[in-house]
């Protein structure tokens, strides 16, 4: 989900800054078939080394008024088949990609980066790391998780697990059907919690991770709408990003394993997406 003016910042941006950044393996090896046996047998041995008891659901059911920022309505159903009608139930869903609880592909914010469907299977199966600032977060609804944050779930956890997504628990998941969820004031401003840029900075060069998560609409605080710094640093490097995620509270800070299931869908940038945590 994008803050308000979104849509716009996009188009103006996106075509002034070449974005899709080097260095990152799978964005430079994808097409590289020598590359791809490896991945595959990679994953496979993870999830063979990865036990678990039960699986734990991470997405809001999507409906109409789900929250964005803006207050626009962004998914709406419309029922042209009925029961009573046709013997048949059939709906019509029109949705924005970025409604609900859904990823963002590298496409969503670089010219050329990675849409939905060019996301290997194997890079949205990783371990999950939970990194919680309820508290501060709720005396500082426009708290951000910083570098000092990723430190201090090391010093108790030991390093990123390689390959990881970083998951952002704000408490904000609980607030879906309070105003606070978007945190919009008077002003039109948003306040929400998100990543701080230096904590993206800092996991792009000095960890190896794939994915951002957060439990607010946005990566970036809401009072970075307009601006995007971790959107345009994380997906402009060819990373993933899920938003509004639920259920954070009933996950370990380390050992569960991350399933994205998002849309196959030729050139989304993103789409609604069933998120699910193996613990």
């Amino acid at each position: 989900m994008c803050p308000p003016g979104c849509l716009h910042a996009v188009c103006e941006t996106a075509t002034r800054r070449g974005l899709l950044k080097a260095g990152f393996a799978f964005a430079s090896a994808a097409a590289g078939l020598g590359a791809i046996a490896p991945v595959q047998a990679h994953a496979q041995a993870t999830a063979a080394r990865h036990s678990f008891s039960r699986v734990q659901d991470l997405t809001h059911t999507l409906f109409e008024g789900f929250p964005t920022f803006s207050g626009e309505k962004w998914f709406t159903v419309e029922k042209p088949v009925t029961w009573e009608k046709d013997k048949v139930n059939l709906h019509r869903w029109t949705l924005m990609e970025h409604t609900g609880t859904h990823m963002d592909a590298p496409l969503h914010f670089s010219k050329d980066g990675m849409s939905v469907d060019m996301i290997p299977i194997t890079d949205l199966i990783v371990p999950l790391a939970v990194i919680d600032i309820r508290e501060r977060a709720a005396a500082d609804p426009d708290a951000s998780l910083t570098p000092d944050d990723v430190k201090a779930w090391e010093s108790r956890n030991g390093p990123l697990p390689e390959g990881a997504c970083v998951a952002m628990n704000s408490g904000w998941h609980k607030l879906l059907d309070s105003p606070k969820f978007t945190g919009r004031d008077a002003d039109g401003r948003n306040h929400t919690p998100g990543f701080h840029a230096e904590t993206a900075d800092l996991l792009i060069r000095e960890r190896n991770v794939k994915g951002l998560a957060v439990d607010t609409l946005s990566l970036d605080p809401g009072l970075a709408s307009g601006e995007f710094p971790v959107h345009y640093q994380w997906l402009g490097s060819g990373r993933w990003g899920v938003e509004a995620m639920a259920g954070l509270d009933d996950l370990p800070e380390t050992g569960a394993l991350l399933v994205v299931a998002g849309p196959k869908v030729r050139g989304a940038t993103g789409g609604p997406s069933r998120i699910l945590a193996l613990v």
